[in-house]
């Protein structure tokens, strides 16, 4: 044993199970009581805060991000939350928590939903489409509709319009993940999606890089 005036140290102290005198113990005593899962949905004008505002709230009743997915749309900025709360906590308390900083951050959305808890899953995508052309109702709903029909699995979209304002041009990128079908077949049924739908339509296969 060493002693350093009134302080002994005996050597590391080992976590016993249902010690709760730890922090980390009780972190993750706590953890493991979290039964509630809710997606949490925010839109607002782009700007420092948001983020830090809506997980301030969130920890105030010792809730945990899961799962998230945060991006700029047009100029507004969107998060999308899968996030726990432990046991006792419900929606009203979550919307409760989060809904001041919501004013004073001026969101135009907060939105908070009770959703079931399930097994996380690991898609695995194999291939990516890009298509373009020019902006024009419809685009998306031809592509994933024949994607639909095939079988085969969006695991990521993501699309952008950008060219001029008299020309515009419509970007769209999906990751799949492909049903029973072959990447050939695919790629023949994407092209006559892209005839009907006067767009251009590549697909490649996903590089182990990129996953």
């Amino acid at each position: 044993m060493i002693s350093a005036g009134s302080i002994a140290w005996s050597g590391p102290r080992r976590c016993r199970r249902g010690d709760r005198s730890l922090p980390h113990a009780a972190a993750r005593g706590a953890y493991l009581r979290r039964v509630a899962h809710f997606a949490v949905t925010a839109v607002g004008s782009d700007r420092p805060g948001i983020v830090a505002a809506i997980t301030a709230g969130l920890l105030e009743l010792g809730g945990n991000v899961e799962d998230s997915r945060m991006t700029i749309l047009r100029g507004h900025f969107v998060v999308m939350l899968i996030v726990s709360l432990p046991t006792g906590a419900d929606r009203e308390a979550l919307e409760a928590a989060l809904e001041p900083e919501g004013r004073r951050l001026e969101l135009e959305a907060l939105t908070v939903s009770e959703v079931g808890e399930l097994a996380p899953t690991s898609p695995t995508p194999s291939h990516v489409i890009t298509v373009y052309g020019a902006d024009h109702p419809g685009i998306v709903s031809a592509v994933s509709a024949e994607l639909a029909r095939r079988g085969d699995n969006i695991t990521d979209l993501q699309t952008k319009l950008s060219g001029t304002e008299a020309r515009p041009l419509y970007v769209m990128m999906l990751e799949v993940e492909l049903g029973a079908g072959s990447a050939a077949e695919l790629s023949t049924a994407l092209a006559a999606v892209a005839e009907s739908a006067a767009v251009e339509i590549s697909i490649r296969e996903l590089g182990a890089e990129t996953l």
